[in-house]
């Protein structure tokens, strides 16, 4: 367990506390470790801000503050990891408690006057110190530090409730246990090798079971022929977290409503867009009905394509036939193979999946100048890897990133990266970064391909981060700039100058020629149109619910219903909509905010994807920077100009 320093200790002058670089790892906790970490840590974090309140004057405020958030980051980052990935019910419960209790301490921390006081009158001596003062008066006066103290109390109280209304919301979903069953014959069309997989979820009458949260969902979806097992499946799936999560859901944005009205503002999507780029609910709401205006005829006729495909296919007359949401991936991967004869499955072994990860790590090392070393640590799980990012030049240790790669019990269902410790240049403190996805053994699709990629692109961006202050590290950007530089990332998937290393990587692997990467991207962009519209749908449905809370599964229907192919009668979607109950309500716009910027930035590579020159300038201006500057400022710089969306827009239109 990480020793935890005196208190006189931590706050002592100079500055840079003497630390030699090196790992810093995840202990291996059980629930009585992970409770007395926690404890243990919060516990110090209150004695040193007693500390700070008792010291005058402000010179020394920012070295402090940092010293402080380092102590915190240091609880909640192996909590919050823990809580989506232990094998344990029990690590993963007192996790959740532990991150109730810091964002309560967090609330506490910002609702200290003393400590307001101590910041807002501190005088910066650089851009970095002036960024970070802006930050914490934001943080301040969001915690309603500036309220009276009836109205402080209430706004604490109710960002302590959304803190246990998003875990109990998450856990609903994570542990959702409903199964589906299928029969041999509702099982036709999927791969031999997909059935060997999932051959020990078989129930004494030989029937398979899979998880309504399984990863095998997204193979299934596109390759079983019985459409009635697709529509339990897409039911089953669309309905985790049940009914318990629409009232939560529902009791979040109320609170949320609150918590903007007590500040001051008419909405929570008002209040909570202040402090994003868009800064406003007015050019959310622009860019949106830009977006639809683009997407809303390519989607409808995209899934006229579909009912065509399906009259076909099922011998019904094309007026008679109606295309259902469970049956938009069977019959874009049914004209995909007939189009551009392009089958995900095949490509599984054009991807391998441990020389996948070895394709990521080659594309970063080449763009960013790095290195990788694998040690053997203690993990959660066996199955769990683990990386030193080194400095190719100086050989100079960065950080370190676990990858956790494969599905389990309990394990958090979808791909994400967890920034377990953030960086402090002037505290020489080094970053700690998870990548957690749910990969086949077999191989991967492309798509799943761009899933790892995407979400390794986030990783680096945590493990290259090199701030000055440890609040300002990595990932801790506005949220609608987090996905721009993963989904530029994803893009190496796609072109032919990125694919071409994986001839490194496994030279004896089948490898895509021109002609295959070229259809695979006709392919892509076929359905891209359904795919932005959903994309739009749940943009508008955050920013409804943000700016009028009603009940979650109304507003659903009558918004899903609108769209192109209707709402599917008999699913909660909102129920496991966990973006929205947690960190990005009234952010999830920022999907498509970010890939307008990710394109844009992609372009500074022309022809040359793999221009080391070019990387290292994104990782010096971008990924280093953290949030110690304003990001749209990171990218004009590495641009040489204003950000443009002309790409973007012209992607999403299909004219390429």
């Amino acid at each position: 367990m990480r020793l935890v320093l005196a208190v006189a200790a931590l706050l002592a002058l100079p500055v840079a506390i003497a630390n030699t670089p090196s790992r810093h790892l995840v202990p291996e906790y059980d629930e009585a470790g992970l409770t007395r970490m926690c404890d243990t840590g919060l516990a110090t974090a209150r004695k040193v801000i007693r500390v700070m309140e008792r010291r005058k004057g402000s010179s020394t405020i920012f070295e402090e503050w940092n010293r402080l958030a380092m102590l915190i980051d240091d609880v909640a980052g192996p909590a919050d990891l823990l809580v989506n990935v232990h094998p344990v019910q029990a690590v993963r419960s007192a996790g959740q408690v532990c991150l109730q209790n810091v964002t309560s301490l967090n609330t506490e921390l910002f609702q200290n006057t003393k400590l307001f006081i101590r910041v807002s009158q501190a005088n910066p001596i650089n851009e970095h110190q002036a960024k970070f003062k802006k930050d914490l008066v934001a943080g301040f006066e969001d915690s309603g530090v500036t309220l009276q103290p009836l109205q402080r109390k209430k706004a604490k109280d109710i960002l302590d409730k959304l803190t246990e209304l998003d875990q109990l919301f998450l856990r609903n979903v994570r542990e959702d246990a409903t199964k589906v069953s299928f029969t041999p014959h509702e099982v036709e069309g999927l791969p031999q090798a997909f059935l060997q997989s999932i051959a020990s979820d078989r129930d004494t009458d030989g029937n398979y079971v899979l998880a309504s949260r399984s990863p095998s969902y997204s193979t299934f979806m596109r390759v079983a022929k019985d459409e009635a097992a697709r529509r339990r499946f897409y039911i089953a799936r669309q309905n985790r977290g049940g009914e318990a999560n629409l009232e939560i859901l529902f009791s979040m944005f109320k609170l949320r409503q609150e918590l903007a009205e007590l500040q001051g503002y008419p909405t929570y999507a008002s209040y909570a867009l202040r402090r994003k780029i868009a800064r406003n609910p007015e050019t959310v709401m622009n860019f949106l009905a830009r977006v639809k205006d683009v997407v809303t005829s390519v989607a409808t006729r995209e899934v006229e394509e579909l009912r065509e495909a399906k009259s076909r296919d099922t011998g019904t007359l094309l007026a008679d036939t109606k295309v259902e949401r469970w049956d938009v991936d069977y019959y874009q991967e049914v004209l995909r193979h007939e189009r551009f004869d392009v089958d995900q499955e095949r490509l599984r072994k054009y991807f391998p999946t441990n020389n996948s990860v070895d394709f990521a790590l080659l594309i970063a090392q080449t763009l960013y100048g790095l290195k990788f070393r694998e040690a053997t640590v203690p993990t959660w799980n066996p199955d769990v890897r683990y990386l030193d990012v080194l400095d190719s030049r100086t050989n100079q240790f960065i950080a370190g990133i676990y990858l956790d790669l494969y599905p389990r019990e309990g394990k958090y269902g979808g791909g994400v990266a967890f920034p377990i410790r953030g960086d402090s240049r002037i505290a020489n403190r080094k970053a700690l970064c998870a990548l957690v996805v749910n990969l086949s053994h077999d191989g991967l699709t492309q798509s799943q391909l761009s899933v790892l990629v995407h979400e390794f692109g986030h990783t680096f961006h945590c493990a290259l981060s090199n701030v000055d202050y440890n609040p300002q590290a990595g990932l801790n950007v506005k949220t609608d700039f987090v996905e721009a530089p993963s989904r530029m990332f994803e893009e190496w998937t796609r072109r032919e100058q990125g694919l071409d290393l994986f001839k490194q990587v496994c030279p004896e692997c089948v490898h895509l020629t021109r002609d295959d990467i070229d259809r695979l991207q006709a392919a892509r962009r076929f359905g891209e149109g359904i795919g932005y519209e959903a994309e739009w749908l749940r943009s508008i449905y955050d920013m409804a619910l943000s700016t009028k809370p009603e009940p979650p599964l109304e507003l659903w229907k009558k918004l899903e219903g609108a769209t192109s192919l209707g709402h599917a009668q008999g699913t909660m979607f909102p129920a496991s909509f966990s973006h929205i109950a947690g960190g990005m309500a009234a952010g999830y716009y920022s999907y498509l905010w970010s890939e307008a910027l990710a394109l844009d930035m992609l372009s500074a590579f022309a022809s040359n994807m793999l221009d080391p020159t070019v990387g290292s300038r994104f990782r010096e201006y971008v990924l280093s920077q953290g949030a110690q500057r304003e990001e749209i400022d990171l990218v004009r710089d590495f641009l040489g100009h204003a950000p443009s969306s002309q790409m973007f827009f012209t992607e999403i239109s299909g004219k390429h």
